[in-house]
């Protein structure tokens, strides 16, 4: 009922995502979901076993079917997101971005303490300029005090930069792909439907609660531990 088992038209099929078409049907192919959920499987046992250690992800989805579910993830886990565009520079970069980070953090901070009031209407709007700009591209990334541990993205076609630059200082990327995705790039790749706004929620909301088993694992043996 969520599209989980439509992919593209052949011709846009990348050659890593051949294994895990069954057939097609008005000429769209279709995803084996049973392959498709073992691929699941495996991604939520990591995501489990990161639920575990406590490890950080960060969640990035900018397409507008998956803004709402990334989101979501990120508010309900309390982790960075980025449902927007991706900024180049995110993890390769991520000394320079910090201070934007900060920058946000500190501009909303005497704003809210009325401590911009002393600047002229002009200087003020300014101020509240720069701090809608910031928001709008770093406002989720205001958890992200470190390099995350591990990637969750939508479409990693879409997110292909972010992909890059995960793989190019070794963090884990764990991908909702469609057909046409690089399957090869991914860590934890999970065939399916990348475009429909229901199967992205599905599978989001199975990636979180993957995420709090592992967590209330680890309290619970971290209470055990201190008894």
């Amino acid at each position: 009922s969520v599209g989980a088992h439509f992919g593209f038209v052949k011709s846009r099929r990348h050659p890593s995502a051949k294994s895990f078409i069954f057939g097609s049907k008005n000429n769209i192919e279709i995803f084996d979901l049973e392959k498709t959920s073992k691929e699941l499987e495996k991604a939520l046992t990591f995501i489990q076993e990161k639920g575990k250690e406590g490890a950080m992800a960060l969640w990035v989805g900018g397409k507008s079917e998956a803004r709402e579910a990334i989101s979501k993830a990120g508010k309900e886990l309390e982790m960075p997101y980025v449902a927007g565009r991706w900024i180049g520079g995110t993890l390769s970069n991520f000394s320079e971005i910090k201070k934007r980070i900060l920058r946000l953090e500190d501009l909303t901070l005497q704003k809210e303490k009325g401590e911009l009031n002393k600047y002229t209407k002009k200087e003020r709007l300014l101020f509240d300029r720069e701090i809608d700009k910031l928001t709008l591209y770093f406002g989720g990334l205001s958890r992200l005090k470190s390099l995350p541990k591990f990637l969750v993205v939508v479409d990693p076609k879409k997110e292909y930069i972010a992909v890059a630059e995960a793989h190019k200082i070794h963090i884990p990327v764990v991908a909702l792909a469609g057909s046409d995705s690089n399957l090869y790039e991914l860590d934890y790749p999970i065939p399916g439907n990348d475009a429909s706004r229901q199967n992205i929620g599905l599978i989001i909301k199975e990636l979180i609660a993957a995420y709090k088993k592992g967590r209330e694992a680890k309290e619970k043996n971290d209470n055990n531990g201190a008894n």
